[in-house]
């Protein structure tokens, strides 16, 4: 077999052991303490943020625009209608703007 398909099944593997272990972990516990339960609630933020900071601060004049015009669709709208908003700005300013 070749050397990606190892790494892709050892990554694999290391994912799923990460998230069942976590699982295995905090349901040991009949109480989870409310700073726990705060710290694991803004993991998602954390992580999403990450995703995007970086390719904030490369970013163009098309991709600012799509980062903006998501942003204040998330204000009012839901979650897929920000991608959505977000995607559809991207391409048409890529398209028009370069």
């Amino acid at each position: 077999m070749s050397t990606t398909l190892w790494i892709i099944i050892a990554a694999s593997i290391a994912t799923y052991l990460t998230r069942i272990g976590g699982h295995l972990v905090i349901s040991r516990f009949d109480h989870i303490h409310p700073r726990v339960e705060a710290g694991l609630n803004a993991v998602p933020a954390a992580v999403l943020t990450t995703l995007v900071a970086p390719a904030a601060l490369s970013a163009g004049p098309a991709e600012w625009a799509a980062l903006i015009v998501a942003g204040l669709v998330s204000l009012r709208g839901g979650l897929m209608a920000m991608f959505l908003a977000g995607a559809a700005v991207l391409i048409l300013a890529r398209q028009f703007v370069g």
